[in-house]
């Protein structure tokens, strides 16, 4: 039976990266459906907006999307494309595997570790105020003297139980789900005493639910050098959306950079996968970018659609290429000047004559 998949593609090199991914995932022989919805600077021209009505109403009908890099407007009054696409679907939980693929240029080579962040909330809510807005003085008034400067801007951070439980709970089911043994929850609960207070309270409740997985809670600081240190020591990390913004690129540094690191967002009822890099304009048309990321993340959407057997021989195959250093992109090549690099559409030929 045929998956049924909006498949978004992007702008900037977008276009490119999808179409090369969508042949790849084709040739697994895991059966698709697409449903071709454009978003993005590209199509603000005609339809007045970088997020058409259309493309939400796709994923809500499909349940699963795979989109390219989208390029985020500026004065438009979208934050970001990426972000309303997760708040409108309630796409809560974002999962950013980082794993270590020999072959690639990297000075840690024991990494696979999975970084799980909140989505919704945090400072990332954009719940702000300018400064001198009569909402700011009423804040700055509620504090108390001394306590916020009077021409401060205001952000607030919201964290809430519910929000808090459920990406916990998401980060110990893929534990368990993917044979990992460990959770760390990450905040900096010693400082921020009600917000991420609140988060390792609910990481504490959770994890009297999986007794089979073992839990630790670790400060944000503490976190960033203990990965640049011993990196192995981890297995998934789940963490409010702001430290997972910073850590998950961090993780994806680790190993390689943010070419080569895929990323899916989850809800209860949908999901939407894509690569965690920009949409690199400057780029655009030229057959040059990396298209690993978003092959790896169509291996998530493989994963998640339950054809294990595909994923497994799509992942062996980015592998084999990857380790074989031939058939790469100009970035995974020790000399990114070395004229035997190839194109986004040679590499993406190469992952499928590997899995035939």
């Amino acid at each position: 039976m045929a998956h049924n998949v909006t498949l978004i593609r992007g702008d900037g090199t977008g276009p490119e990266l999808v179409e090369a991914a969508r042949r790849v995932l084709d040739a697994t022989g895991a059966s698709f459906k697409w449903d071709i919805q454009e978003a993005g600077i590209d199509i603000m021209e005609t339809a007045g907006t970088p997020l058409p009505p259309a493309v939400l109403d796709s994923i809500r009908k499909n349940k699963v999307a795979l989109k390219g890099p989208i390029t985020t407007p500026i004065g438009t009054g979208f934050r970001s494309v990426n972000v309303a696409l997760r708040k409108e679907l309630d796409l809560y939980a974002c999962i950013r595997p980082c794993k270590y693929y020999p072959g690639i240029r990297s000075k840690y080579q024991d990494v696979d570790l999975v970084v799980v962040r909140e989505n919704t909330e945090d400072l990332y809510a954009g719940v702000e105020y300018d400064q001198f807005t009569p909402e700011a003085k009423q804040i700055i008034e509620m504090a108390g003297a001394g306590k916020i400067r009077e021409d401060a801007a205001i952000s607030i951070k919201p964290i809430s139980a519910t929000g808090s439980r459920r990406i916990i709970t998401e980060a110990f089911r893929y534990a368990r789900e993917n044979g990992r043994k460990s959770v760390a929850a990450v905040a900096k609960a010693n400082i921020m005493k009600y917000t991420d207070g609140l988060f390792f309270r609910m990481g504490q409740e959770v994890a009297k639910e999986y007794p089979d997985i073992s839990y630790q809670e670790v400060l944000v600081d503490n976190m960033c050098m203990q990965l640049v240190q011993k990196p192995e020591l981890y297995d998934v990390i789940v963490m409010p959306n702001l430290y997972g913004d910073i850590l998950s690129d961090l993780c994806a540094g680790l190993v390689g950079g943010l070419g080569v690191a895929p990323g899916a967002n989850i809800g209860d009822e949908i999901a939407l996968f894509e690569p965690t890099h920009g949409s690199a304009p400057k780029y655009k048309g030229q057959n040059k970018v990396n298209p690993t990321a978003l092959i790896l993340s169509g291996m998530l959407m493989l994963r998640y659609l339950k054809e294990t057997e595909a994923a497994d021989r799509l992942e062996k195959a980015v592998a084999a290429v990857i380790a074989e250093g031939k058939d790469v992109t100009y970035d995974m090549k020790p000399d990114r000047t070395d004229p035997t690099a190839v194109g986004t559409s040679e590499m993406a030929d190469a992952i499928i004559r590997k899995m035939k």
